[in-house]
């Protein structure tokens, strides 16, 4: 098993329990969550647990560990077993059909570093994974404790379209989250939290130029014509969003941390020492971020 050269400095220990008001949106970007990673556990040694978070892909899987409040478990647990063909592979595809064994991560390797079911399940903050919905091309979002499976919801939320089949829950079916919305601001705003941080896996300036071939999304979804049509505006999309968080970071109604230099590395990126590097980007980013963000948060 390969594993990162700088494995045993990723920070280890559990985050305080005092809660801090406010919503954390987690952009998902599959191996790009590093560097939300390396935000949050800077964010939890700084004792900054907003009390909700909601995620989308990547975002829904670091912020479970954001929530139970384990520090570098996330990244640790990329780092070991991102070449375990269980996790992402072959073996994967075979027992969960899909890119990412997401049930083998938390059920079969939990022992590694048992994941604090307890303290997640813990009423007093709230946590949300956005997918979307096959059918009808909107963004559900579930909610723990509200939901009849949060496990189920986030890895539907992180099912990647055209390599993996959809997720079933409570009789319908879903998708990746970022096929309705990539960066689920929306969410926090509609629930009128006062204080929004958005964390970022592209830095701001980042647009998006390519576009899946229409081709592909017109054999591959023929039959969800509402989720199709998503999937055909999806850069046209993204690229809005990005522009009105810049707008919204202007007036102040979020505070946004993102990569400061271009993030270069592919969705399942394997070279583990990019990876790595990823993560403490987004660590030290928080960091630097610190005194403008506990300000913005008035702690």
């Amino acid at each position: 098993m390969k594993e990162y050269s700088d494995y045993d400095a990723i920070p280890r220990g559990r985050a305080d329990s005092d809660i801090v008001q406010g919503c954390a949106v987690l952009e998902g970007g599959a191996f790009r969550g590093l560097y939300t990673q390396g935000v949050l556990d800077a964010l939890m040694e700084e004792d900054i647990n907003l009390q909700t978070t909601v995620g989308v892909s990547a975002g829904a899987m670091s912020g479970m560990n954001y929530v139970s409040g384990q520090i570098g478990r996330s990244a640790r647990y990329n780092l070991a077993y991102r070449h375990d063909r269980n996790y992402i592979g072959i073996g994967a595809m075979r027992r969960e059909h899909g890119i990412t064994g997401f049930h083998y991560l938390f059920e079969d390797l939990d022992h590694v570093e048992p994941f604090d079911t307890e303290r997640f399940n813990d009423p007093s903050r709230r946590f949300i994974a956005q997918a979307t919905d096959i059918e009808t091309g909107l963004p559900v979002y579930f909610e723990k404790g509200k939901c009849s499976s949060i496990l189920d919801a986030v890895a539907a939320s992180a099912s990647v379209p055209y390599i993996t089949e959809p997720v079933e829950i409570d009789g319908r079916r879903y998708l990746d989250g970022g096929c309705a919305v990539k960066i689920p601001v929306d969410f926090a705003l509609k629930e009128n939290f006062e204080k929004i941080l958005v964390v970022r896996t592209r830095n701001r300036d980042y647009r998006k130029t390519s576009r899946a071939p229409e081709r592909i999304i017109r054999i591959e979804y023929k039959n969800y014509p509402e989720f199709k049509r998503n999937l055909q505006k999806e850069t046209d999309n993204y690229n809005a969003l990005a522009e009105r968080l810049l707008k919204l970071e202007e007036e102040g109604r979020i505070f946004m941390i993102a990569p400061d230099t271009p993030v270069n590395i592919s969705r399942f990126e394997g070279d583990l020492e990019k990876l790595g590097d990823l993560y403490w980007q987004g660590y030290y980013n928080a960091r630097d971020a610190l005194p403008a963000l506990k300000h913005y948060l008035g702690i």
